[in-house]
This record gives structure tokens, C-alpha cells and sequence, in this order.
């Protein structure tokens, strides 16, 4: 058998001296771990979210680990006020996803209403700021998309590994989100007065952007929806498939189009 020689210069190349911990600072003044985990988001599959005065979506791309394995779940419902979608380790995901459904429980059995929402981001922002300031720990690896509503309307929130938050019209987190957000940002400004429908398309359209050779099917994409006067919901399989049916439609129409003009 080939046997494999490894030196320690091999590893050394790897090894950083201010990573090791989340209390050591860099000497461009990073935290290395904060930094770790923040592409841990970025190489997380894609989320997106945007809303408009009535109506909020997101969306969500699911990954396979393999051809003959599910989808894994990239949603989930918090509370019938509150939704959330991720990106990163799915893992620390569904651990934030448990605390924020204690946190909704706790509060409606001592208030007996919902939790307002920016108190609850408050919340899940100190938890993952605690994870950044002890040598024993690590920082969160997964960024949030909360999508809720309260007296006020609609709104979105996102919360990532460095603690920091904040409210948006549109956002999109994860791989290959720069493109979708280009898309969002040349378009947020309509979002206000959009349908529910149209909404929706322009997730998708966003979506298509950032995974232009992806086919999408009923599987591997996720839709949660509220209204500012219905709970926060996400689509069955089959009320996802008509959308999804004319984003395919326009990929397919689109290449086509491109030859007739170089002819």
C-alpha cells in the first residue's frame, strides 16, 4: 500500500494563533470564530425573505445530502405570528428554533398573548452574543430570517452570528445571496403595494437569480406566508408547484431567446 508522509509544515499552514478561541482578537482586531461562523452562512443554502405593507413571504432553497436521502427543512413555525428560515448548520438552526418556541410558550402562558417580535429578536440576539464572549464556546453558525406580525404590520427581521440585527423590506442570506439581493434592491421599492401573488414571484424571481442553472421542483423549495390579518403559513407541496411551474417556464423560454437574437 502508498503510504501517505505528512509533515508539520503541512499543518502549520492551517494553523492560526488567534482562532483558537472567541477572546482573542487578530491583529487586524477580527475575531477569528465570529468570522468562521459568518461563512458558515454563506455556505449555507439560500434564504429569502421580503414583505410588503400586508403580506410577508420566505423562501427557501433545501439541499440533499444525497440522491436517495430527503430534503433537509430550512423553515418552521414559531408561532402563529411568527415564522423563521435559516442558513448555515442546520443543527444550531433548529436549536434557535426551539428556544424562540419556548420563548412564544413562556410568554403566552404569562401574558396570554403573542411575544412581540422585536423583543423576542432581542432575545435570540443576546443568546448568540453570549456564545461570543467565552473561551469555552463557540459562536452560532447560522444565520435567521424571521418573518412576523404584530399591531404594527409586517415585518422581517434577520439575525446572524455576530449578534448583530436588524429590520429590512427584503433580505436574502446564504450561498450566492449577492445576486439575489441585486435583484431585491432593484425592485424593494414596488414591494409596498404588492399582492401576496406577486410577492411570491418576486421571491422566486430573486431565487432564480442566485441559482440560474438549478431547476426548482416542490421538494427542494420552501414557501411560508402571512398576512397581516392570517397567521403565518407554510405552502403545501402542491400549492408551491404552480409558481414554481412559470419560473421553470421562463428559464427554459430564456435560452431560446438568446439564440433568435445572435442569429
Amino acid at each position: 500500500n502508498k503510504q501517505i508522509s505528512l509533515n508539520w509544515e503541512d499543518f502549520q499552514m492551517w494553523r492560526s494563533e488567534y482562532d483558537k478561541d472567541c477572546l482573542t482578537f487578530s491583529p487586524q482586531g477580527k475575531i477569528l470564530q465570529i468570522d468562521y461562523a459568518m461563512e458558515a452562512v454563506k455556505q449555507g443554502s439560500i434564504s429569502i425573505g421580503l414583505r410588503s405593507k400586508n403580506f410577508g413571504v420566505l423562501i427557501a432553497l433545501k439541499r440533499s445530502p444525497h440522491e436517495m436521502a430527503g430534503h433537509q427543512e430550512k423553515m418552521f413555525d414559531i408561532d402563529e405570528h411568527l415564522g423563521m428560515s435559516m442558513s448555515g448548520i442546520t443543527a444550531d438552526g433548529r436549536l434557535m428554533c426551539k428556544y424562540l418556541r419556548n420563548e412564544c410558550l413562556n410568554y403566552k402562558f404569562t401574558h396570554d398573548s403573542t411575544h412581540p417580535i422585536s423583543r423576542l429578536l432581542q432575545k435570540l440576539s443576546l443568546k448568540s452574543q453570549i456564545k461570543t464572549q467565552s473561551g469555552s464556546k463557540r459562536p452560532y453558525g447560522v444565520g435567521v430570517l424571521l418573518l412576523g406580525k404584530d399591531a404594527s404590520g409586517v415585518h422581517l427581521y434577520t439575525s446572524m452570528p455576530n449578534a448583530e440585527y436588524f429590520e429590512y423590506t427584503a433580505f436574502a442570506i446564504g450561498a450566492r445571496s449577492q445576486s439575489a439581493k441585486t435583484y431585491l434592491e432593484k425592485h424593494f421599492e414596488n414591494f409596498d403595494n404588492c399582492t401576496l401573488e406577486q410577492l411570491i414571484e418576486h421571491g422566486l424571481q430573486a431565487l432564480k437569480k442566485s441559482e440560474t442553472e438549478m431547476e426548482f421542483t416542490k421538494e427542494n423549495v420552501s414557501i411560508g406566508i402571512i398576512g397581516d390579518t392570517s397567521k403565518f403559513v407554510k405552502l403545501e407541496p402542491e400549492q408551491i408547484e404552480p409558481y414554481l411551474g412559470a419560473i421553470n417556464t421562463e428559464a427554459e423560454e430564456q435560452p431560446m431567446q438568446d439564440q433568435v437574437h445572435q442569429k
